[in-house]
């Protein structure tokens, strides 16, 4: 498995042309993510320099300080700002995950490259990006970590170890041994996840991984010893120590599916299960408003790994609660008609309307959504959502398959991704017009360093 991965970031088909453009305009979303993240105090106290005036020379701006990082430190600085607030890009399937968080090390380790005697395009980026975005979904269509109480960040790790070692012009030993690391890290647990441990670690766990992917890619390149049965190891190999003995299988053919298939979230920064439960919300916000007080109980169809990860009752702790609970996101959009990160904070959870809703709340798995989130050639994320009144009256009952952000739906979702980006960038003054032209201009391939100077 550690050579079809490696075999395919070195020497692996290019993308499709719809992958090169999806993947401009997963560039641009991130970077948008970003702007917004850099608008939030607790993030921004995690960035930059690991100590104050630990800086480099020649390093990469880190985007909203003007600072100069290392390209671990960088990858960790721009995967954070991207992952915060959960509007990043998503993948669902066995397991879930945020394949836009791999751009911390692709930018960080391409922009050192070009200040440092390589030429590194924007287009070297876009074709990482495709690879890493292929590598992570694809080895999350049939291997649950979830399951064995592993974050999903891990498949970040591997990822931007595979195509930065790519970047840094690893030969095929280097590459395996530099995956082979990655692997022997093993996994961050799930738990700041859940209930009771819910917290802000989710938020930068990516940044985390992606860095650390620099770091075993890096040492690769000095010829750091690998470990070929990192996997297959009997008792100490990550299949029988981490994942209960079962095989992890890469379950298709490696291309560019995953970057062709991604899903965006255009309209909230929520967790993706939820969107179109959202979506549905909204829809029956005119009905509800004047009657929430009428309300009998909201019934919520949904998928089996909604109910698993985000169907949560009693009290929520803090906004990373928040932003994993169905029942909470469904009632921020019937009573106010939109979701907003700013609907996570305190001031508004403490609107006693809400936790009164998310009593009246039933929440079940709908077997056909389960089936059609599975099926490669579906891939729904589906929700319903349907409000009964005390007086035995009922709204209709509301159903949304595809999100915005789906492939089925990406011409509607364009022009407001487009949007959510320009209202993010506003930070970035008269340059986020430059910024924007770089990302989805189409021609010559620009440096990528000067993308870097506009974001810092």
């Amino acid at each position: 498995m550690l050579a079809r991965i490696a075999d395919y970031a070195l020497e692996g088909p290019s993308g499709s042309p719809e992958a090169f453009l999806t993947a401009r305009w997963c560039l641009l979303d991130s970077l948008g993510c970003a702007a917004l993240a850099l608008g939030h105090k607790a993030c921004v106290q995690l960035i930059g320099p690991v100590v104050p005036g630990a800086e480099m020379k020649k390093g990469t701006p880190a985007p909203g300080t003007g600072e100069r990082l290392d390209p671990v430190r960088a990858a960790f600085h721009i995967g954070t700002l991207i992952r915060w607030l959960d509007f990043n890009d998503t993948w669902l399937a066995a397991e879930w995950g945020h394949p836009s968080d791999n751009f911390g090390a692709i930018l960080a380790v391409a922009d050192y490259l070009d200040r440092n005697g390589k030429k590194i395009t924007l287009n070297h980026v876009l074709d990482a990006a495709i690879r890493a975005y292929e590598i992570q979904g694809v080895l999350a269509l049939e291997n649950g970590f979830n399951r064995v109480g592993l974050d999903h960040v891990l498949l970040v790790r591997i990822a931007s170890t595979a195509v930065v070692a790519k970047l840094l012009g690893a030969n095929r030993e280097q590459m395996l041994s530099a995956l082979s690391n990655a692997w022997a890290d093993g996994g961050a647990l799930r738990t700041y996840r859940h209930a009771p441990n819910t917290g802000s670690r989710k938020s930068w766990a990516a940044g985390d991984a992606t860095s650390r992917g620099v770091w075993h890619a890096l040492n690769a390149k000095r010829n750091e010893m690998g470990y070929p049965s990192v996997l297959t190891a009997k008792t100490w190999g990550f299949q029988d120590s981490l994942f209960r003995g079962k095989e992890i299988v890469v379950g298709r053919e490696l291309g560019s599916y995953v970057m062709e298939h991604i899903l965006f979230k255009v309209s909230f920064p929520a967790e993706f299960h939820a969107q179109t439960a959202v979506e549905a919300a909204l829809e029956l916000h005119p009905d509800v408003r004047e009657r929430l007080e009428k309300i009998e109980r909201v019934e919520i169809g949904t998928q089996e790994s909604a109910v698993r990860i985000i169907d949560k009752r009693g009290p929520l702790h803090n906004p990373a609660d928040r932003d994993h609970c169905l029942q909470y996101m469904t009632a921020i959009g019937l009573i106010f008609g939109k979701l907003t990160a700013e609907h996570y904070g305190e001031k508004i959870a403490a609107d006693p309307r809400i936790d009164r809703l998310r009593e009246k709340m039933k929440v079940r798995e709908d077997s056909s959504y389960t089936r059609d989130y599975l099926d490669p050639s579906k891939r729904s994320i589906a929700n319903s959502v349907q409000i009964f009144f005390q007086n035995g009256s009922s709204t209709k009952r509301v159903e949304v398959e595809y999100p915005l952000g789906h492939r089925r739906r990406r011409q509607e979702a364009e022009p407001v991704l487009l949007e959510k980006f320009r209202c993010a960038a506003r930070r970035w003054g008269k340059k986020a017009a430059s910024i924007e032209a770089f990302c989805l201009k189409e021609g010559k391939s620009p440096r990528i360093s000067s993308l870097l100077d506009l974001l810092s």
